[in-house]
């Protein structure tokens, strides 16, 4: 007679337990989101390093230099073509005399930037987080849609569809890596203004390039589908960042283009 009662009350007890570890697995997710902020508003060094980029139709190897003015670009190779050197230092001089360019460029930084920092805003909140193990000082993480989350934007929709895994740093609660896959269609407005299709993927790994420091080196965006108001949307990208090395935190363009035609 006892034993439904029984049942219950271990039903109970395992549903408070994982209830228990669902708090703590989000618990440690604010942690590391609110390391990442801190991190960020305090890190102001510049890099040196070497990017591969794939889009559809445009394969680019180059030196990347960050500066006072903007990221200085030194294109080594386009579409399996090597750029001459007089190319290079040419493209170079021209980005660091036109303020519009440079402007613009600060611009789409500052805005991908905000973006960015709104959807590592929403990591504890969009998803339902549980804790799957602890490798080599890293805890890792499952993260999938919480159903009582509801997204303000459209940016937003796309990322809480999103499964995946997130890898922290133990000793610096410090994001490693972010691999998500869109678990359902997205639609907007019934399709009228695009769709995304379910399978999408991403992965965004992160490595400590100084002390403290901590930089993207691979990011893979592999989604399919149509939207309005995204204008990469669509597009197949993988990004691989290399070789790096720290520059002044005051360098300006001449010395980062000497840097820069010094690499090979």
């Amino acid at each position: 007679m006892h034993r439904p009662v029984h049942l219950i009350a271990v039903a109970v007890a395992i549903a408070g337990c994982l209830a228990a570890h669902a708090q703590d697995a989000r618990r440690f997710v604010e942690k590391a989101v609110q390391a990442e902020l801190a991190a960020d508003a305090s890190d102001h060094s510049h890099w040196l390093y070497f990017e591969a980029e794939r889009q559809p139709g445009n394969v680019v190897k180059q030196w990347v230099a960050e500066t006072l003015g903007g990221n200085l670009v030194r294109i080594v190779e386009q579409n399996g073509q090597a750029i001459p050197e007089q190319v290079q230092r040419s493209k170079m001089d021209k980005f660091a005399g036109a303020k519009s360019d440079q402007a613009r460029q600060r611009k789409s930084e500052r805005h991908d930037d905000e973006q960015a920092e709104e959807m590592l805003r929403t990591l504890p909140r969009a998803f339902i987080w549980s804790k799957v193990s602890d490798e080599s000082g890293n805890t890792i993480l499952h993260f999938k849609p919480d159903p009582a989350f509801h997204p303000p934007d459209y940016e937003e929709r796309v990322f809480a569809a999103m499964e995946g895994n997130m890898t922290v740093n133990d000793g610096q609660q410090r994001i490693v890596s972010l691999k998500g896959t869109l678990i359902h269609d997205v639609r907007f407005l019934g399709g009228l203004f695009g769709y995304l299709q379910a399978g999408g993927s991403f992965d965004v790994e992160r490595r400590e390039t100084g002390k403290g420091l901590w930089q993207i080196v691979e990011t893979h965006i592999h989604i399919q589908g149509r939207a309005l108001f995204f204008k990469n949307i669509g597009e197949q990208e993988d990004d691989v960042k290399s070789r790096f090395e720290q520059l002044p935190d005051n360098i300006a363009f001449r010395p980062a283009e000497n840097d820069l035609m010094a690499q090979r």
